[in-house]
């Protein structure tokens, strides 16, 4: 299949114009945030085009992603994948510094990771030049106009994978549907995380052929890793006590979690809230709140335990959250008590949680449909109804063994399809067969 949909259009060509000039200012923003973040500045070059890492003899296959989620959510894509193409090299870029350390934690073999080149022709061009990738996958939303262009231009063939869009984003390009026929063309293939989506991108201009309704790749993702010896302190500092996790919370929702744990208290004077947030640099913030709350706490970013006092551990670190869904199979899940959209449910599913999540999930509203059904996951909506539904797990140990069961069930179940995915990328995208 090749490219079709026309050729450039003068909405293109002006941005591919604007891009070019833009590259100063873009450059002086994204710096600043990665050197913030402490990445050095030979990585920091990488967001200009200029590799950090030497290019394989092999075929390279490249991943894009925007940021953790959708970055963690190929890793099992790409182990599969390596395991029916031995001799493919891979390699995941992304744009944030949180990512990287992340991705860094649990690179597949035979992969390696840079920082995406900001999109504009210079920083692209030296990006494809260097790594000359036989094919490109960009990941839910990821529509880089000068990526895709000069990716295809330089004889990458290119697929969508995973691929989510907002109402918002869909009504935008619809305002621009002749540019958005010429960008989805450049795919050979548009794998949607649902079949509303792939409408979307039919209704869109993408040829209806290549586009199939798939299976939302975090459903494949292994469950986080461990650290064994970070959860025996927390298990010998809880010495029995129970405790339930909030992962990934964000501003606005600590309040309504930390309200649930008050109300807990007053029958379980015991009880421990895992609070993890899910950017760990609002640690000082997180921990007023809790103060303002009237909760004691330790802190994990000072390596502090959890001890007999301790009604809130604030986990304030990074790519932990595997160790804190051991420690406590009760599970809330920020993003949905904001209108923030929901976070990749399936993590905690596949670790054997039992999951409780908010009212906002427009991210990943399938999946969180998929595993409400299967009776993996309660809806709550206020601290009344978070308190409620902890209490309830706690008391009564067969509804949160039921629940933890049916959530990773039913996540389990969603992986037998990754093979199939698997097949489709290799034979659309001529990987069986790729040259170095």
């Amino acid at each position: 299949m090749g490219a079709s949909g026309g050729g450039p259009t003068p909405l293109y060509r002006f941005y591919r114009t604007a891009t070019r000039a833009l590259v100063p200012l873009a450059w002086a923003s994204v710096s600043r945030k990665l050197r913030r973040h402490g990445v050095a500045t030979e990585r920091m070059q990488e967001r200009l085009g200029h590799a950090s890492l030497p290019r394989p003899a092999a075929p390279v296959i490249w991943f894009h992603a925007a940021s953790v989620g959708e970055s963690l959510s190929v890793l099992s894509l790409i182990t599969r994948m390596g395991q029916r193409l031995p001799d493919a090299e891979f390699l995941i870029t992304s744009g944030t510094a949180t990512s990287a350390e992340l991705v860094a934690k649990r690179l597949p073999p035979r992969t390696r990771h840079q920082f995406a080149p900001l999109d504009a022709p210079g920083p692209v061009g030296r990006f494809l030049d260097h790594w000359r990738p036989a094919a490109g996958l960009f990941v839910e939303s990821e529509l880089w106009p000068n990526m895709l262009v000069m990716a295809r231009e330089r004889g990458a063939r290119l697929a969508l994978v995973n691929a989510r869009l907002s109402e918002a984003s869909v009504r935008g390009w619809l305002r621009r549907a002749e540019t958005a026929r010429f960008l989805l063309s450049r795919f050979d293939l548009l794998m949607a995380q649902s079949t509303r989506t792939a409408r979307d991108l039919i209704s869109m201009g993408a040829p209806p052929a290549r586009v199939v309704a798939g299976t939302n790749l975090k459903a494949s993702a292994a469950a986080p890793p461990v650290d064994l010896i970070a959860l025996k302190r927390a298990r010998d500092g809880l010495a029995g006590r129970p405790a339930w996790i909030a992962s990934s919370t964000h501003s606005g929702e600590e309040e309504v979690v930390l309200a649930a744990q008050n109300r807990l208290l007053r029958d379980s004077r015991d009880l421990c809230l895992v609070l993890v947030p899910r950017h760990p640099e609002r640690g000082d913030e997180v921990e007023s709140t809790v103060r303002a709350a009237g909760l004691t706490l330790s802190r994990r970013s000072r390596g502090e335990e959890i001890g007999p006092q301790t009604q809130v551990y604030l986990a304030d670190t990074l790519g932990e959250t595997g160790t804190w869904y051991a420690l406590s199979p009760i599970v809330f899940l920020g993003a949905t008590l904001v209108p923030k959209g929901g976070h990749n449910p399936y993590e905690p599913a596949m670790s054997g949680c039992a999951i409780m999540a908010g009212p906002y999930r427009d991210n990943a509203a399938d999946a969180y449909d998929g595993l409400a059904h299967a009776g993996g996951l309660a809806d709550v909506k206020d601290a009344e109804t978070l308190a409620r539904q902890v209490a309830l797990w706690l008391d009564d140990a067969d509804a949160l063994e039921a629940a933890r069961a049916a959530a990773k069930a039913h996540a389990a179940s969603l992986d037998a399809a990754l093979d199939a995915v698997v097949g489709k990328l290799c034979i659309a995208l001529h990987l069986d067969r790729a040259a170095p």
